[in-house]
């Protein structure tokens, strides 16, 4: 387990030197957003490989993250290419100054490499440990994660969708799963990682694993996502009526007028 997560660190460490290299070159750091998805997938194969945990938990795990990760990475490239660099890092661009490059180094891209070896714990875990076999708590995993998936995924086609139609531009979408949660994407993520974790529980030290969905939810929660999200909405007033409405992160009935 030591030697592999060791492997797993200087591999996560190179891929973000490669896009922090990358991004000084065109200067946007907004492109490590890029390499989130696609890097955990890189974890997942390069354990599972190096390994040969070829099982049944350890291949649906690799699956499931594959399917996660590459969805994601394509949503992000796609809605973000040709794009300027997105606003919390053109802030931090103008914030830092001749501080900017190292700061960048390890703020932004080698933070987001050691939250990826936080997050991406149990796939490394699990591969540690090829166990053959599934059982309830596997399948239970699963169903959670498929709960995730679904938010976040269609959260983001909605949310796509609503932005395509010009008479929306300025708006606040409040329709499909946006109508129960302010933060439908958000909350899918945080809900797969923790079936991911539930997945674990079945290898040798699974209960470790639950710093991976612990640090994804307060992140998401009080970090990087909600927070920053709703901070550039803070002025906007049709944003307010509907947070008085709408549920913050977990999906419920919106509060009646």
């Amino acid at each position: 387990m030591n030697e592999l997560f060791w492997q797993t660190t200087l591999l996560v460490f190179f891929y973000f030197l490669a896009f922090f290299i990358i991004a000084q070159v065109i200067k946007n750091n907004s492109i490590v957003d890029m390499g989130w998805g696609a890097g955990f997938v890189l974890v997942a194969f390069y354990t599972l490989l190096a390994q040969g945990a070829f099982v049944e938990r350890n291949i649906l795990l690799v699956a499931l993250v594959t399917i996660w990760g590459g969805r994601l990475a394509y949503y992000i490239v796609k809605r973000n290419w040709g794009k300027p660099e997105d606003f919390r890092y053109a802030k931090w661009r103008q914030e830092w100054g001749r501080l900017l490059i190292p700061r960048a180094f390890l703020q932004v891209f080698m933070l987001q490499g050691f939250l990826m070896l936080v997050v991406g714990y149990p796939i490394i875990l699990v591969n540690a440990h090829p166990l053959p076999g599934l059982n309830w708590l596997d399948f239970i995993g699963l169903l959670v994660w498929v709960i995730g998936f679904i938010f976040e995924s269609v959260g983001d086609k909605q949310m796509a969708e609503f932005k395509k139609d010009p008479a929306n531009k300025g708006r606040i979408i409040d329709i499909g799963l946006w109508k129960y949660t302010r933060h439908p994407n958000y909350f899918g993520e945080a809900t797969m990682w923790w079936g991911i974790f539930l997945i674990a529980l079945s290898v040798p030290q699974g209960y470790t694993a639950i710093i991976s969905p612990l640090t994804i939810t307060l992140l998401l929660l009080f970090v990087s996502g909600v927070p920053l999200l709703e901070r550039k909405y803070k002025d906007n007033p049709e944003f307010q009526e509907y947070a008085k409405r709408t549920s913050k992160f977990i999906p419920w009935f919106p509060k009646k007028s």
